[in-house]
C-alpha cells in the first residue's frame, strides 16, 4: 500500500469514488481513495438509483443537471454500463399551492437551459398511464430524469479514476485521522499510516465518526428509508413489450416516488412517522446489510399509493428495500472545506447521490486545485452552518426535513423544528411585543409585529401573505416618524493589530476608511467573484469593525484565516456584540435625546462611541433603510439597557419595532441588493454595480484586482437592473425568467412591494446593451406573463437628501 498520497479521500460509495474521478479529471493522479469494506458499502449499494434535476435552488439543479449528463462521459471512459434509463419523470400537482410551486420551478429553469414542461392532467395520463389522475390538476415533466445501476455507476466511477492515476484501498479501515505542524495528515489505518496533504471526509453513514477522528462535528442524521420492488404489473409488461419504458412519477402529496423496475414497479416512500437510525453513531460493522422491514411506517403512505396507482394493488412484492442514508438538517450537502481545518474537506449528507455525486464531485474537486469553485456553492457549502450547531438540533431539523421532502416550499415559509433555539436578550420583549418569527443561522429573528388580534403566524404563500398589512404599517412608521430593530443578524468581526489596515486593503477591494469613518466595499475571490459584501468601520488606526451577513459567518471566517497575515487578530464577535438600528426623518431626535455628546455634525458615514444612556456604543451614521438613520452597536449584556432608553425617548415621536419583512420592502425603495440575491459568488462587482465601491486608484495588489481591472476595461456583459412590475397578488421572488422579444433575456436576483411607493418591484440581470431607462420587458411570475418596466430613479429620496443630511 502507498504511504504518501497528496489526497486521501475516506468512504468508497458514489460520492467518494466521484470526488476521486474528478480529481484525476482536473489533473490530480497522486490521489487515493480508502475504503474499510468493497466499493459501495453503505448507503450506495441498497439506493434506489434515481435521478432528476428538480431542486429549489438553481445551482443545485445545475450540478444535477451536470451529473446526469456525466454519466454517458463515464461509460465512454471505462467501457462499462452505468445501467441508464432516461425515461423521464413528472411531478404531480394535486392543488393550487403546489401546482404555482411547479410552474415558479418551469419558470427558472427556462434560463438555465432546461426543457422541462408543465403537462395537463390528460397529458400525465398519456405520458404515465399507471397513474391515476383524479384530482390531479398538472405536473412538471423532465426528460432527464431516470433511472441506472448504483452498483455499476460507483464502478463506473472508480475504474475512471484509476485510469487517471488514482488508487483505491480497500478492507482499509481508517482508525486517525492526525494533523502535522504543517498541515498535512496522518491517517492511520489498519494496513498502515498513510502522509496525506489533504483528507476528504467521504464517509456517509460513518461521516460522523470520521468526522470526529479530526475533533469536528459534521451536522448530518442517518434516516431510515424503505422502498418496494413488485412483481410484474400487466401495464408495464405491455408497455415494455411494445418497446417503450414507463416514466418515474414523484407524487408529493403521497410522499411517494414510482419508477419502473423491470416488468414491475418500485416505489418508495418518504412517510410522516419516520425514524432516525443510529442516534448515538453509527456501527462500524455495519455495511451490506438491509433494516428489518417496517411496513407499520408506511402503511398510511400505501394506502395513499393503491389509490393513484391502482396498478399497485393487485401487484405482488418482490422485495422490500429498507436501509439507512444521510440527512443534513436542511437536505443539501455538506462539501467543501471545513471551516477552522487546514486541508480537511468535506463531502457528506449526499443523500441523493445519483443526482447529485457527480457535481458535488466536480466543485470540491474544482475547489481543492483551483482554489474557488465555478459557480456559487453555498447552497451546499459545509460553511453554512456555524459552531453553534448541535446533534440536538441536528436530529430534529433533518427528521423535519425527511417528512418535507416532498410538500410544498414555499419563499416566505419558517420550519419550526429545533425552534427557538438560539436568541438573544431581547427575545422575550419582542414576542411581548407581537413578533412573528423567522430564523437565520439558528438566531431567532423577528420578520414583523402583529397587532393585536392578528395571528401570530405567517401563512405559507407564494402570494402576498398576511404579513402585508403589518409590513406596510412598520414602513410608514420608518418613513414618517421612526423605527427601530435589532442588529443581531448581522456577522461583526473586531480586526485588531499593527497591520491591520494592511491587511484589510489586501483583502477587501474597497478603500480602508480614515479614523471615525466608515466605508462600503466587496470582497473578491482571485477570479473577481464577490465573496463578500462589507461594512468597514475605523475606530482606530490599529481597531476596525467589519459588518457584513450574518447567515455567511462560517464562510467570511473561513476565507479570513485562510489569509490572516502576521500582526493581525481577528474576532468573531456576532454574537457578543449587537444594538439597534434606528431609521426615519426623527431618528437624530431620538439619539439625541439618549445622549449628551453632541450628534448634530454627524456626518452620513461617521462612526463614533459614545454613550448612550448607560451603555458604551459604537454609533454609526448608516441605514440599510437609506433613510436617515443609525447603527448604535454594544455589548450583549448591556442590551436590554440600551433598549430602554432609545424605546423611551422614541415613543413620543412615534417610534415603531420593525422586522425583516418590512426592511426588504425599503431597501427596494432604493434598489438596494441583498447578499446571495444580488451579492453572490455568481456574479461580478461591475455586474451589480459594487464596483462603484472598488478603490482603483489604491496601490495594494487587493485579492481579485487582476480580474477586476479586466472586466473594468471590456466591461461587463449583463448589468443589474431594477424594475417596476405590473403584478397582482404574487410579486418576485427570485430567479423568474426576463422575457424580451419572445426570448428570455435575463432573471430576477430578488424583488417584493415597495409599500412606500405602493409599487411591485424586482431586481435582476438582463445584457448590458439591452438594459436601458425605460425599456419594456415581461416577467414570468408563477407561470404567469407581466409587464414590467426598466426604471433608473429610486422611489425614495431621489439626491440622497434625507439620508445624507
Amino acid at each position: 500500500m502507498k504511504t504518501t498520497t497528496r489526497v486521501a479521500v475516506i468512504g468508497g460509495g458514489v460520492v467518494g469514488c466521484s470526488v476521486l474521478y474528478h480529481l484525476t479529471k482536473l489533473g490530480w493522479s497522486d490521489v487515493m481513495l480508502l475504503e474499510r469494506s468493497e466499493l459501495t458499502s453503505g448507503s450506495t449499494w441498497h439506493a434506489a438509483g434515481g435521478f432528476h434535476t428538480l431542486n429549489g435552488d438553481t445551482n443545485m439543479a445545475a450540478l444535477q443537471g451536470y451529473t446526469i449528463k456525466l454519466y454517458r462521459e463515464l461509460e465512454e471512459i471505462t467501457g462499462m454500463s452505468c445501467g441508464l434509463h432516461h425515461v423521464g419523470g413528472i411531478t404531480l400537482a394535486d392543488n393550487q399551492e403546489r401546482f404555482d410551486m411547479l410552474k415558479a420551478e418551469r419558470a427558472k429553469h427556462r434560463f438555465m437551459g432546461l426543457e422541462t414542461e408543465i403537462l395537463s392532467p390528460e397529458e400525465i395520463k398519456k405520458f404515465a398511464p399507471v397513474t391515476n389522475i383524479d384530482g390531479i390538476l398538472g405536473g412538471l415533466y423532465d426528460p432527464l430524469d431516470g433511472h441506472l445501476d448504483p452498483s455499476g455507476t460507483t464502478h463506473a466511477y472508480a475504474k475512471a479514476a484509476r485510469i487517471g492515476g488514482a488508487t483505491i484501498e480497500t478492507h482499509c479501515k481508517v482508525l486517525e485521522t492526525n494533523q502535522r505542524p504543517d498541515g498535512s495528515w496522518d491517517v492511520v489505518t489498519n494496513k498502515g499510516t498513510i502522509h496525506a496533504e489533504h483528507v476528504v471526509n467521504a464517509g456517509g453513514l460513518w461521516a460522523r465518526e470520521v468526522g470526529a477522528m479530526a475533533g469536528v462535528y459534521f451536522p448530518l442524521h442517518p434516516m431510515e428509508h424503505q422502498y418496494i420492488v413488485t412483481d410484474e404489473v400487466p401495464l408495464i409488461a405491455e408497455i415494455i413489450d411494445s418497446g417503450g419504458e414507463h416514466p418515474h412519477v414523484m407524487d408529493p402529496a403521497g410522499e411517494s416516488y414510482l419508477r419502473q423496475e423491470g416488468r414491475g414497479l418500485c416505489i418508495g416512500f418518504y412517510e410522516q412517522p419516520c425514524k432516525p437510525w443510529a442516534v448515538d453513531g453509527t456501527p462500524w460493522d455495519f455495511g451490506h446489510e438491509l433494516l428489518q422491514d417496517n411496513f407499520d411506517k408506511i402503511e398510511d403512505s400505501i394506502a395513499f399509493a393503491y389509490k393513484r396507482f391502482p396498478a399497485l394493488e393487485i401487484a405482488g412484492v418482490k422485495s422490500v428495500i429498507h436501509g439507512p442514508f444521510t440527512f443534513a438538517p436542511d437536505g443539501n450537502p455538506l462539501v467543501g472545506p471545513v471551516p477552522g481545518m487546514r486541508n480537511y474537506w468535506s463531502a457528506c449528507a449526499v443523500m441523493a447521490g445519483f443526482s447529485q455525486g457527480g457535481g458535488v464531485g466536480l466543485m470540491l474537486a474544482q475547489w481543492m486545485i483551483n482554489g474557488e469553485t465555478e459557480r456559487d456553492t453555498f447552497a451546499m457549502d459545509c460553511a453554512r452552518f456555524g459552531t453553534w450547531i448541535t446533534p440536538g438540533y441536528t436530529r430534529p431539523k433533518v427528521i423535519e426535513n425527511y417528512q418535507k421532502r416532498f410538500s410544498v416550499s414555499y419563499p416566505n415559509e419558517e420550519l419550526p423544528a429545533a425552534r427557538p433555539f438560539r436568541t438573544t436578550p431581547m427575545y422575550d420583549i419582542f414576542d411581548g411585543m407581537g413578533a412573528v418569527w423567522g430564523a437565520q443561522y439558528g438566531l431567532e429573528v423577528a420578520n414583523y409585529f402583529a397587532a393585536e388580534g392578528e395571528p401570530r403566524f405567517e401563512t405559507p404563500s407564494f402570494r402576498r401573505s398576511n404579513a402585508f398589512g403589518a409590513a406596510a404599517r412598520e414602513v410608514a412608521a420608518v418613513r414618517s416618524a421612526v423605527g427601530i430593530n435589532e442588529l443581531h443578524n448581522f456577522g461583526k468581526y473586531r480586526v485588531t493589530g499593527a497591520g491591520a489596515r494592511a491587511w484589510l486593503d489586501r483583502i477587501m477591494a474597497g478603500r480602508v476608511p480614515n479614523m471615525g469613518r466608515l466605508s462600503l466595499t466587496p470582497m473578491l475571490s482571485p477570479k473577481g467573484r464577490l465573496i463578500g459584501d462589507f461594512t468597514i468601520s475605523c475606530l482606530s488606526e490599529e481597531e476596525y469593525q467589519l459588518t457584513a451577513s450574518y447567515g455567511s459567518q462560517a464562510y467570511h471566517w473561513r476565507w479570513f484565516l485562510q489569509n490572516l497575515d502576521e500582526g493581525v487578530d481577528i474576532e468573531n464577535i456576532s454574537d457578543s456584540r449587537s444594538g439597534f438600528q434606528i431609521a426615519g426623518p426623527l431618528a437624530r431626535k431620538v439619539l439625541q435625546a439618549c445622549t449628551r455628546r453632541d450628534i448634530s455634525d454627524m456626518r452620513f458615514m461617521d462612526v463614533r462611541r459614545m454613550s448612550v444612556g448607560m451603555a458604551d456604543c459604537i454609533v454609526q451614521r448608516v441605514s440599510y433603510t437609506g433613510d436617515l438613520g443609525y447603527e448604535i452597536y454594544c455589548d450583549l449584556p448591556s442590551l436590554r439597557a440600551l433598549w430602554s432608553v432609545l424605546w423611551q425617548a422614541g415613543q413620543p415621536l412615534g417610534m415603531k419595532p420593525f422586522g425583516m419583512r418590512a426592511m426588504m420592502s425599503l431597501r427596494l425603495d432604493k434598489f438596494f441588493g441583498s447578499w446571495l440575491s444580488e451579492y453572490s459568488p455568481d456574479y461580478t462587482a461591475a455586474e451589480t454595480g459594487l464596483d462603484r465601491f472598488i478603490s482603483f486608484k489604491k496601490d495594494t495588489q487587493f485579492i481579485g484586482r487582476a480580474a477586476a481591472e479586466a472586466e473594468r476595461d471590456a466591461g461587463p456583459a449583463r448589468k443589474l437592473c431594477a424594475f417596476e412590475v405590473e403584478a397582482e397578488d404574487a410579486d418576485v421572488v427570485a430567479y423568474e425568467p426576463i422575457w424580451l422579444d419572445g426570448s428570455v433575456v435575463g432573471f430576477c436576483t430578488s424583488g417584493g412591494y415597495s409599500h412606500h411607493a405602493s409599487k411591485s418591484i424586482a431586481l435582476g440581470f438582463l445584457p448590458t446593451e439591452r438594459a436601458q431607462e425605460g425599456l419594456s420587458v415581461e416577467i414570468e411570475i408563477l407561470g404567469k406573463m407581466h409587464q414590467a418596466r426598466l426604471i433608473t430613479t429610486v422611489l425614495f429620496d431621489g439626491d440622497g437628501a434625507r439620508m445624507r443630511g
